[in-house]
């Protein structure tokens, strides 16, 4: 009878794992929250337990790119050899394919950036140079193939695309920010395109699209070179631009919506905007806003801050080289400014953050507006290269965290 019971119990969680999905950048919805439980509550000092690590996504740095998760299979990004590659793994670890998706960003911080979209049988990658690929999720297969930036009369931008595209319906969102249009709406299955808003003649910036639904309107919203801007999910129309200016045009967070308010924010260093909140109103056809706070410290460039239970979570950028933050959503009050670690990204998952630093180090945080509230953190093992960009995930009750070629798969089964 134990022997059955123990046997059951592992078929269970083993279906759970493969079952768990993360399938686009910051998870199903696009906020970053994972519906994870029975997690660790702590860990000891060398962190969860390792279950395996792949050595080999690419060579060098290779990227940036986070994890995508279903159908048991998981995809990240990387380079070789000048060559942009996507990558699919089992949840075991054990490389399945990989596919080539053209030339790959050479400049500074070399390598792939974006995360791969998943859709069912489908894959999705837009690369650093603009290259926008739908592969079979089985195999690789290529189906089509177009460059969002040569197609749309676009230039490439400082540190490269970083969007990770959007998946609505049948519709695949992305924004090239070309001479003949800022942002598009291609067919999921072919690549054609179903509508293009008109060019604000601006590029694109390193943020990703989000959904708003308000008032019976329904929008994508992101951001450009110098700003905020939202269109009509039906017809491309342009509805709204905010500008939001940063010197070296970082506009690399996406906004955040919340209860009839956005919320954006860029680095302030050498000079730029900072933290806004605005309230949004739709009447008539139009859109308009109204200043809610400013917050110049509340510069954060990883997409990354986390509205919790009425505050703002994360760190800043430049900042005194970046402070983890909680401030306030109504008032846009700082509660504190704690110096530990410096910027990072982070992910959410059972009441706590995954924090994790472009150090290497990962702290398991409390939310807590009253202070700075670490549980407990470790470091990653040696071996990686460059910074530690690639966002946090947890799903099917693992922790992976990626740096350079490699990937780390923890233990968070409780």
């Amino acid at each position: 009878m134990p022997i059955r019971f123990l046997l059951v119990g592992f078929l269970l969680f083993a279906s759970n794992t493969s079952a768990a999905e993360w399938p686009m950048f910051h998870g199903a919805d696009g906020n970053n929250r994972s519906a994870e439980t029975g997690l660790l509550a702590s860990w000891p000092e060398t962190g969860p337990k390792l279950l395996w690590k792949i050595d080999g996504i690419g060579e060098k740095t290779s990227g940036y790119s986070g994890v995508t998760i279903q159908n048991g299979r998981l995809f990240t990004s990387g380079s070789r050899d000048g060559r942009s590659l996507v990558f699919c793994f089992d949840l075991s670890g054990k490389k399945l394919w990989e596919s080539d998706n053209g030339p790959v960003w050479t400049g500074s911080y070399p390598g792939s950036r974006s995360t791969p979209t998943v859709d069912g049988a489908l894959v999705y990658d837009l690369s650093s140079m603009g290259e926008l690929v739908c592969l079979r999720a089985e195999t690789g297969e290529k189906i089509w193939r177009r460059n969002v930036l040569e197609d749309f009369e676009g230039e490439n931008i400082i540190w490269a695309i970083s969007e990770s595209v959007r998946i609505d319906g049948n519709q695949l969102y992305c924004s090239p920010g070309g001479a003949k249009a800022s942002f598009v709406a291609l067919d999921k299955r072919t690549g054609e395109t179903i509508w293009t808003t008109p060019s604000l003649q601006e590029k694109t910036s390193y943020s990703c699209p989000v959904i708003v639904e308000q008032d019976g309107w329904r929008m994508i919203v992101t951001m450009y070179a110098k700003g905020m801007f939202g269109v009509d999910t039906a017809t491309g129309n342009l509805l709204f631009t905010f500008p939001h200016e940063q010197r070296y045009d970082v506009n690399c967070m996406r906004p955040i919506y919340h209860d009839g308010h956005l919320f954006i924010t860029n680095p302030v260093h050498p000079s730029g905007s900072g933290a806004v909140k605005l309230k949004l109103s739709l009447l008539d056809g139009k859109v308009s806003f109204d200043e809610i706070w400013r917050h110049k410290r509340l510069d954060n460039s990883h997409d990354s801050l986390m509205l919790l239970d009425g505050f703002l979570y994360g760190t800043s950028y430049s900042y005194r080289d970046g402070v983890f933050m909680c401030v306030d959503w109504k008032t846009g009050e700082s509660r504190y400014e704690a110096r530990d670690v410096g910027k990072g990204s982070l992910t959410w998952a059972e009441g706590l953050l995954y924090f994790l630093s472009e150090h290497g180090e990962v702290l398991l945080i409390r939310p807590n507006p009253e202070k700075y509230d670490v549980i407990c953190r470790f470091t990653l093992p040696e071996g990686g290269e460059g910074a530690t960009l690639a966002h946090p995930v947890v799903c099917g009750k693992r922790l992976y965290l990626r740096h350079g070629t490699l990937l780390y798969c923890y233990d968070l089964a409780r």
